[in-house]
Protein backbone atom coordinates (compact mmCIF):
# COMPACT_ATOMS: atom_id res chain seq x y z
CA UNK A 1 0.00 0.00 0.00
CA UNK A 2 1.29 3.77 -0.61
CA UNK A 3 -0.04 4.60 2.55
CA UNK A 4 3.09 2.77 4.82
CA UNK A 5 5.17 1.30 1.98
CA UNK A 6 7.84 2.72 0.11
CA UNK A 7 10.04 1.10 -2.85
CA UNK A 8 13.59 1.60 -2.69
CA UNK A 9 14.82 1.06 -6.50
CA UNK A 10 18.07 -1.33 -6.65
CA UNK A 11 19.91 1.03 -8.47
CA UNK A 12 21.44 4.37 -7.88
CA UNK A 13 18.88 6.15 -9.51
CA UNK A 14 16.07 8.65 -8.00
CA UNK A 15 16.16 11.84 -5.24
CA UNK A 16 18.70 12.02 -2.58
CA UNK A 17 18.82 10.05 -0.12
CA UNK A 18 18.52 7.08 -2.22
CA UNK A 19 21.04 7.01 -4.39
CA UNK A 20 23.55 7.39 -1.28
CA UNK A 21 21.70 4.33 0.26
CA UNK A 22 22.47 1.79 -2.28
CA UNK A 23 25.64 3.49 -3.02
CA UNK A 24 26.22 2.16 0.58
CA UNK A 25 25.08 -0.89 0.25
CA UNK A 26 26.75 -1.60 -2.74
CA UNK A 27 29.86 -0.27 -1.35
CA UNK A 28 31.36 -3.77 -0.03
CA UNK A 29 32.37 -4.95 -3.34
CA UNK A 30 34.29 -2.10 -3.33
CA UNK A 31 36.59 -2.38 -0.37
CA UNK A 32 36.86 -6.15 -0.92
CA UNK A 33 37.66 -5.05 -4.32
CA UNK A 34 40.27 -2.97 -3.03
CA UNK A 35 41.85 -4.83 -0.14
CA UNK A 36 42.30 -8.19 -2.45
CA UNK A 37 43.78 -5.82 -4.75
CA UNK A 38 46.48 -4.93 -2.41
CA UNK A 39 46.86 -8.31 -0.69
CA UNK A 40 47.54 -9.93 -4.30
CA UNK A 41 49.38 -7.03 -6.66
CA UNK A 42 50.94 -5.22 -3.62
CA UNK A 43 49.11 -2.11 -4.74
CA UNK A 44 46.59 -0.28 -6.41
CA UNK A 45 45.48 -1.26 -9.83
CA UNK A 46 45.93 1.09 -12.76
CA UNK A 47 42.02 0.89 -13.59
CA UNK A 48 38.42 -0.24 -12.66
CA UNK A 49 35.82 -1.12 -14.68
CA UNK A 50 32.35 -1.67 -13.89
CA UNK A 51 29.35 -1.64 -16.07
CA UNK A 52 26.96 1.49 -16.39
CA UNK A 53 23.13 1.23 -16.91
CA UNK A 54 21.61 3.32 -13.73
CA UNK A 55 25.04 2.69 -12.20
CA UNK A 56 24.35 0.47 -9.24
CA UNK A 57 27.02 -1.87 -9.46
CA UNK A 58 29.79 0.89 -10.46
CA UNK A 59 29.14 3.47 -8.04
CA UNK A 60 29.73 0.58 -5.46
CA UNK A 61 33.38 -0.59 -6.90
CA UNK A 62 34.10 2.85 -7.51
CA UNK A 63 33.31 4.36 -4.27
CA UNK A 64 36.45 2.82 -2.65
CA UNK A 65 38.64 4.13 -5.09
CA UNK A 66 37.71 7.94 -5.39
CA UNK A 67 40.39 9.32 -3.09
CA UNK A 68 43.14 7.13 -5.32
CA UNK A 69 43.92 10.05 -7.71
CA UNK A 70 45.71 7.26 -9.76
CA UNK A 71 43.60 5.02 -10.18
CA UNK A 72 41.30 5.28 -13.17
CA UNK A 73 37.55 4.55 -12.63
CA UNK A 74 36.16 3.69 -15.76
CA UNK A 75 32.43 3.02 -16.71
CA UNK A 76 31.07 0.96 -19.57
CA UNK A 77 27.52 2.26 -20.98
CA UNK A 78 25.60 0.42 -23.47
CA UNK A 79 26.11 1.46 -27.38
CA UNK A 80 23.53 -0.66 -28.31
CA UNK A 81 24.30 -0.83 -32.05
CA UNK A 82 26.36 2.36 -32.36
CA UNK A 83 26.48 5.90 -30.65
CA UNK A 84 25.36 7.91 -33.64
CA UNK A 85 22.76 4.72 -34.83
CA UNK A 86 20.00 5.99 -32.95
CA UNK A 87 19.51 2.20 -30.86
CA UNK A 88 21.78 2.84 -27.57
CA UNK A 89 21.90 3.48 -23.83
CA UNK A 90 24.74 5.34 -23.93
CA UNK A 91 23.52 8.34 -21.55
CA UNK A 92 26.56 9.94 -20.53
CA UNK A 93 28.36 10.06 -23.84
CA UNK A 94 24.84 11.08 -25.87
CA UNK A 95 23.03 11.98 -23.37
CA UNK A 96 21.52 15.90 -21.93
CA UNK A 97 21.09 17.03 -18.30
CA UNK A 98 17.52 16.00 -17.54
CA UNK A 99 15.36 15.07 -15.14
CA UNK A 100 13.65 11.84 -14.32
CA UNK A 101 12.94 9.71 -11.28
CA UNK A 102 13.27 13.08 -9.37
CA UNK A 103 16.39 13.53 -9.68
CA UNK A 104 18.38 15.70 -12.24
CA UNK A 105 21.00 13.60 -14.22
CA UNK A 106 22.13 12.79 -17.65
CA UNK A 107 19.03 11.59 -20.19
CA UNK A 108 18.09 10.28 -23.37
CA UNK A 109 15.59 12.69 -24.27
CA UNK A 110 14.02 14.93 -27.05
CA UNK A 111 13.47 18.72 -27.11
CA UNK A 112 10.27 18.61 -25.25
CA UNK A 113 12.41 16.89 -22.22
CA UNK A 114 10.53 13.49 -22.64
CA UNK A 115 12.81 10.33 -22.27
CA UNK A 116 13.19 8.66 -25.86
CA UNK A 117 13.62 4.70 -26.14
CA UNK A 118 16.81 3.14 -25.17
CA UNK A 119 18.51 -0.28 -26.65
CA UNK A 120 21.10 -2.52 -25.83
CA UNK A 121 20.76 -6.23 -25.61
CA UNK A 122 21.63 -6.50 -22.05
CA UNK A 123 18.01 -5.96 -20.36
CA UNK A 124 19.82 -4.39 -17.05
CA UNK A 125 21.72 -1.47 -19.17
CA UNK A 126 18.89 -0.70 -21.42
CA UNK A 127 17.71 2.73 -19.69
CA UNK A 128 17.39 6.12 -20.80
CA UNK A 129 19.06 7.87 -17.66
CA UNK A 130 22.04 7.03 -15.58
CA UNK A 131 22.01 7.63 -11.37
CA UNK A 132 22.85 11.39 -11.04
CA UNK A 133 26.30 10.53 -8.70
CA UNK A 134 27.62 9.40 -11.94
CA UNK A 135 26.74 12.48 -13.75
CA UNK A 136 28.65 14.33 -11.01
CA UNK A 137 31.61 12.24 -11.03
CA UNK A 138 32.03 12.46 -15.04
CA UNK A 139 31.37 16.86 -14.58
CA UNK A 140 34.16 16.37 -12.16
CA UNK A 141 36.61 14.97 -14.18
CA UNK A 142 37.21 11.94 -11.48
CA UNK A 143 35.35 9.40 -13.71
CA UNK A 144 35.37 8.71 -17.54
CA UNK A 145 32.40 6.62 -19.39
CA UNK A 146 32.86 4.87 -22.21
CA UNK A 147 30.26 2.45 -24.82
CA UNK A 148 30.63 -0.64 -25.35
CA UNK A 149 28.19 -1.93 -28.72
CA UNK A 150 26.39 -5.09 -28.36
CA UNK A 151 28.34 -6.87 -30.80
CA UNK A 152 31.66 -5.65 -28.66
CA UNK A 153 29.86 -7.26 -25.18
CA UNK A 154 28.88 -10.51 -26.94
CA UNK A 155 32.38 -10.81 -28.05
CA UNK A 156 33.54 -10.61 -24.79
CA UNK A 157 30.92 -13.13 -23.58
CA UNK A 158 32.33 -15.68 -25.65
CA UNK A 159 36.17 -15.49 -24.93
CA UNK A 160 35.37 -14.93 -20.77
CA UNK A 161 33.29 -18.29 -21.76
CA UNK A 162 35.82 -20.12 -23.46
CA UNK A 163 38.71 -19.09 -21.85
CA UNK A 164 37.87 -19.06 -18.20
CA UNK A 165 35.01 -21.32 -17.97
CA UNK A 166 33.14 -18.30 -16.52
CA UNK A 167 29.83 -17.11 -18.27
CA UNK A 168 29.40 -13.54 -17.46
CA UNK A 169 25.78 -11.45 -17.54
CA UNK A 170 25.47 -9.65 -21.01
CA UNK A 171 25.81 -6.67 -18.62
CA UNK A 172 29.17 -7.51 -17.18
CA UNK A 173 30.40 -8.64 -20.89
CA UNK A 174 30.12 -4.63 -21.48
CA UNK A 175 32.46 -4.19 -18.90
CA UNK A 176 34.90 -6.77 -20.20
CA UNK A 177 34.57 -5.46 -23.37
CA UNK A 178 35.99 -1.90 -22.19
CA UNK A 179 38.63 -3.93 -20.51
CA UNK A 180 39.92 -5.24 -23.75
CA UNK A 181 40.04 -2.20 -24.74
CA UNK A 182 41.41 -0.26 -22.41
CA UNK A 183 44.39 -3.35 -21.79
CA UNK A 184 45.50 -2.25 -25.21
CA UNK A 185 45.49 1.15 -24.55
CA UNK A 186 47.98 0.55 -21.23
CA UNK A 187 49.70 -2.50 -21.96
CA UNK A 188 50.13 -6.02 -20.85
CA UNK A 189 51.63 -4.73 -17.82
CA UNK A 190 48.75 -2.79 -16.18
CA UNK A 191 46.70 -4.19 -13.74
CA UNK A 192 43.05 -3.37 -14.37
CA UNK A 193 40.05 -4.90 -11.99
CA UNK A 194 36.58 -5.31 -13.51
CA UNK A 195 33.59 -5.54 -11.08
CA UNK A 196 32.32 -8.71 -13.11
CA UNK A 197 28.63 -7.81 -11.37
CA UNK A 198 26.49 -10.78 -12.77
CA UNK A 199 26.47 -14.33 -13.95
CA UNK A 200 24.88 -15.23 -17.71
CA UNK A 201 22.51 -18.25 -17.12
CA UNK A 202 19.80 -15.81 -17.66
CA UNK A 203 21.31 -14.67 -21.06
CA UNK A 204 21.44 -18.30 -22.79
CA UNK A 205 18.71 -17.64 -24.66
CA UNK A 206 19.66 -14.45 -25.76
CA UNK A 207 23.71 -15.57 -26.83
CA UNK A 208 21.92 -18.73 -28.40
CA UNK A 209 20.10 -16.49 -31.17
CA UNK A 210 22.84 -14.25 -31.23
CA UNK A 211 25.22 -16.87 -32.32
CA UNK A 212 22.58 -18.77 -34.24
CA UNK A 213 23.35 -21.79 -32.19
CA UNK A 214 19.42 -22.74 -32.19
CA UNK A 215 16.54 -22.65 -34.67
CA UNK A 216 13.24 -21.16 -34.70
CA UNK A 217 11.75 -24.45 -33.16
CA UNK A 218 14.37 -23.62 -30.07
CA UNK A 219 16.43 -26.63 -30.64
CA UNK A 220 20.08 -26.94 -30.71
CA UNK A 221 22.69 -29.73 -31.56
CA UNK A 222 19.48 -31.59 -32.64
CA UNK A 223 17.43 -31.97 -29.73
CA UNK A 224 15.05 -29.52 -27.64
CA UNK A 225 16.21 -26.52 -25.58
Amino acid sequence: SVDDTHYCIGSVGGPHPFPMLVRDFNSVVGEEARAQCIDQYGGLPDAVLACVGGGSNAIGIFEAFLDDADVRLVGIEAAGEGLTSGRTAATLETGTPGLLHGARTMLLQDADGQTIESHSISAGLDYPGVGPMHSWLQEIGRAEYRGATDAEAMTAMRLLSQTEGIIPAIESAHALAGAMRLGRELGPDATIVVNLSGRGDKDMETAMHWFELGDANRTIGGGEL
